[in-house]
């Protein structure tokens, strides 16, 4: 009786550790499972450090979410795509520049509609900004300044972590602000909405794994909202671990990935760091050079050069 009660334990304290070898051979966000469906969302959280959101009331979710299976048509979605040249700046410009600048073989602009570590005031940017810029003929492209990885390379990002307690649902909670920040510029459902992952150091699953769980929050709950959720990272980190997630397995991933890769030429079919069959068709966006200064019509720019075969905004009429 005390022998078979001695192999008994012995035998469970094996398992264990077998099990537990198991699950540390792959990065967390690898076991993390699909986040719950979250119940009718309440007012954003605000976390410590949080811009104040508090008396913003929460977006209701349309009745169906903007989820696509693989290589599915965007446009029979409800996208609208854009293919062609694309600036970013910082600051949206004022209307007079951007009349000025139809003549310069950009098509489409990236707007930094809000988040917490958004660096620029935005003046410009209003619902009617976004309406006059779009009659003009731009496309725009709608850019989320959110949290950022734990080993974030630029100084002034580091004081907004991604909350590495719960990084899922600090990115549903964020995903919840920018839907309600795109509506308030007439950006309507159908429309991406990119999160931008600042460059960071590739130190390991402390700085990649709080990235791709926060993503995968923010994800599944832009689509819950019915917007297709975009990520721009640098090739380097964020894109990397976003396609190495994607490779392995890894559900609720964003719809479109947006690439930094500078002193490149402007490629979208041949980042080496994604699958050839991986987010297509009209799901990729290169940023192939940054901090140009650039005069079109008199007026002159700082910005970042981008192609794009993607989807823009849906605005409102």
């Amino acid at each position: 009786m005390i022998r078979n009660r001695t192999a008994t334990v012995l035998l469970a304290a094996l398992l264990a550790a077998l099990s537990c070898m198991f699950l540390t051979s792959a990065p967390a966000w690898s076991r993390v499972g699909a986040p719950a469906e979250p119940a009718e969302p309440t007012a954003p959280t605000v976390r410590s450090g949080h811009a104040a959101r508090a008396n913003h009331a929460a977006p209701a979710a349309p009745a169906a979410s903007a989820s696509l299976k693989e290589g599915a048509d965007l446009t029979a979605s409800g996208a609208q795509v854009f293919q062609g040249r694309a600036f970013d700046t910082c600051t949206a410009p004022p209307l007079s520049t951007m009349a000025a600048w139809r003549s310069s073989g950009y098509g489409a602009v990236g707007v930094y509609v809000g988040g917490r570590a958004r660096a620029c005031h935005q003046q410009q940017l209003t619902r009617e900004w976004v309406r006059a810029v779009s009659d003009m003929g731009w496309r725009i492209i709608p850019v989320y300044v959110g949290s950022q990885s734990p080993c974030v390379t630029r100084e002034s990002k580091r004081p907004f972590p991604i909350d590495i307690a719960d990084p899922v649902s600090h990115g549903a909670e964020e995903a919840r602000d920018a839907v309600m920040q795109a509506r308030a510029l007439g950006i309507v459902e159908r429309s991406p909405v990119y999160l931008d992952m600042e460059a960071y150091a590739p130190r390991g699953p402390r700085c990649s794994e709080p990235v791709v769980s926060f993503t995968r929050g923010w994800s599944q709950e832009l689509r819950r909202y019915g917007y297709f959720p975009g990520f721009y990272s640098s090739a380097a980190s964020g894109i990397t671990d976003i396609a190495e997630a994607r490779r392995i397995g890894i559900r609720d991933l964003p719809e479109v990935v947006w690439y930094a890769r500078w002193n490149a030429r402007p490629a979208l079919a041949a980042e080496p760091v994604l699958a050839a069959g991986h987010w297509t068709p009209n799901r990729r966006l290169h940023q192939y050079e940054g901090n140009v200064k650039e005069t079109h019509g008199g007026r002159s720019m700082l910005i970042d050069r981008n192609v794009v075969d993607a989807p823009v905004a849906v605005v409102e009429r």
